[in-house]
């Protein structure tokens, strides 16, 4: 029994050593051969720009091998500073998607996907949001379906699977023929379909069943994007796999 134990003991180790031991913005041969691309590489901000514009917002910098946005110039925590961003280089249509991210305390941001851009309409008018939150002490933390890993303002997701402010926790979102999966810190914590009655359903009784960029449909392909909410949030590890 003892044995066992040692051996077990020892895997346990061998696992947490490997999982520290790899850099962050960086795969992995087997990742590689599924299919994985990096989206960020952890230098610089080469394939993102702001939403509906060109060039990246001031507010957005590489710190710790991570893409880090804080609060505009000028700007009150929680007023962004039109600093939400895209991927800009292709729209995808069915995917997996993970991506690291940390909250500062208080701090409140999203990532989007199938993203629209619609001139002068911020980056959540025609795009689905999973939630990035600091559950504790943000202050958009009273509603379940807006806490971290939610569907914002639809769908909520088991709040225990969630890491605090200021430590890293991973959001996996899966798309395929419309049907999505969010899995965090490797728990799935919901799924839904878009574009079926249960979608429109969703829609109606949200916050976007006045927005004409849901109510005349999520896009069927778009842009993967990051919010600027105004607090500042880190994020690393951006990949994804088409299929």
């Amino acid at each position: 029994m003892k044995r066992n134990i040692i051996l077990s003991c020892m895997a346990a180790a061998l696992i947490i050593t490997s999982a520290c031991a790899q850099k962050p913005n960086a795969l992995t041969s087997q990742e590689k051969k599924k299919g994985w691309v990096l989206m960020f590489n952890g230098k610089d901000f080469t394939g993102w720009r702001q939403c509906n514009g060109t060039a990246m917002p001031k507010n957005w910098i590489i710190e710790d091998n991570a893409m880090k946005v804080f609060t505009g110039e000028g700007k009150e925590p929680g007023q962004g500073a039109a600093g939400d961003i895209l991927f800009g280089e292709k729209k995808f249509k069915n995917f997996e998607l993970s991506i690291d991210w940390k909250a500062s305390k208080m701090a409140n941001s999203g990532i989007f996907f199938n993203v629209r851009e619609v001139p002068d309409k911020p980056i959540y008018y025609a795009s689905p949001e999973i939630q990035v939150l600091d559950n504790v002490d943000a202050t958009d933390n009273k509603i379940p379906s807006h806490l971290a890993g939610s569907l914002y303002d639809m769908i909520a997701a088991d709040p225990k699977t969630v890491n605090p402010a200021g430590e890293w926790n991973t959001i996996v979102i899966k798309v395929l023929n419309g049907k999505v999966t969010h899995t965090q810190n490797g728990v799935k914590v919901l799924e839904y379909t878009l574009w079926t009655p249960g979608w429109d359903a969703l829609v109606e009784n949200s916050k976007f069943k006045t927005f004409p960029g849901f109510t005349e449909g999520i896009s069927k392909e778009g842009f993967i994007g990051l919010q600027d909410h105004g607090y500042t949030v880190w994020f690393r590890n951006i990949k994804i796999r088409e299929f």
